[in-house]
């Protein structure tokens, strides 16, 4: 593939924004979101705003996909859509079901057009960095062909195999996550309960071998009580979801992730939905007895 292909982004979320503006300093790109109130940031790196899906894949060789779920992705898979997918590319990044996948995969191929499952692993900050890790599936040919297409977008793009590989990927590699993010949410929590000054206990955290650039972020954002979200946490709830349905699926157990998908239930009904999925730390401190606090 040349770099004067034409790229289109459909979805303008909390990630497809700043994926859609690291796409349009590099290629020519066409938007499309459901919310206009989107639009003015793309606008002024030069992305063409269309009307509908359908006039994005027509005025594109390569469209990127980022919806939150398969029910919003089904939403826009008009006849027009379908009829402009001949002899074009459709990349899902966003987490849906293996067999949703599969089946997206099939409408593309008999429209005559290719299609590249590729989840991304991590939140705001690493999409505004192009610093996501996206992890490719299906033709592997197809694969190669658009990865300059997806460098801007990526610190690393790692092909996994066929459709749905992708995603079973991003199901482990969120299970880590998750857990992780309760995990380190209770241990805040136990500091807080014992009278511990959380900034000291952030001093203890970040010189163990625990560490890392994501419990950093986190821990700083509970001391500055941001609740503003990198990853929300009603995705993060969406993710757990995915999971169990996945483990069920594979006749495995995974009874970390059940806890937590009770947790971010729990914090959903809170009204927490829209908050960073760190947020989870108000659910937590509410079943030691702290009475619902939203301070750390």
């Amino acid at each position: 593939m040349a770099a004067t292909l034409r790229v289109g982004f459909i979805g303008l979320g909390f990630m497809g924004t700043p994926m859609a503006l690291n796409l349009a300093r590099r290629f020519p790109l066409t938007v499309w979101n459901r919310s206009p109130g989107k639009y003015s940031v793309l606008k002024e790196s030069g992305a063409s705003i269309v009307e509908t899906p359908a006039k994005v894949l027509e005025a594109s060789d390569i469209t990127f996909l980022m919806l939150f779920n398969s029910s919003a992705i089904t939403s826009i898979l008009s006849v027009e859509f379908k009829r402009a997918l001949r002899g074009k590319i459709l990349v899902n990044t966003g987490s849906v079901e293996v067999e949703f996948s599969k089946s997206l995969a099939q409408e593309v191929q008999e429209a005559g057009g290719d299609y590249v499952e590729m989840p991304v692993s991590g939140s705001k900050v690493p999409a505004e960095q192009g610093q996501l890790v996206g992890m490719m599936a299906g033709d592997p040919e197809v694969a190669e062909r658009i990865r300059p297409y997806v460098e801007p977008l990526t610190c690393s793009a790692i092909y996994c195999g066929p459709v749905g590989s992708g995603l079973k990927a991003k199901y482990a590699i969120n299970t880590l996550l998750i857990t992780l993010t309760v995990g380190l949410s209770e241990s805040i929590n136990l500091a807080r309960a014992q009278g511990l000054d959380l900034a000291t206990f952030k001093n203890v955290l970040d010189a163990c071998p625990m560490a890392s650039p994501y419990s950093k972020i986190k821990v700083n954002k509970i001391l500055n009580e941001d609740w503003a979200p990198q990853a929300a946490l009603k995705d993060c709830y969406n993710s757990t979801q995915l999971i169990e349905a996945a483990a069920a699926s594979a006749n495995t157990k995974s009874p970390l992730i059940s806890i937590c998908s009770q947790l971010y239930k729990e914090a959903l009904e809170a009204g927490l939905g829209e908050e960073d999925m760190i947020s989870v730390l108000k659910v937590v401190g509410r079943s030691s007895g702290r009475g619902g606090s939203n301070h750390p």
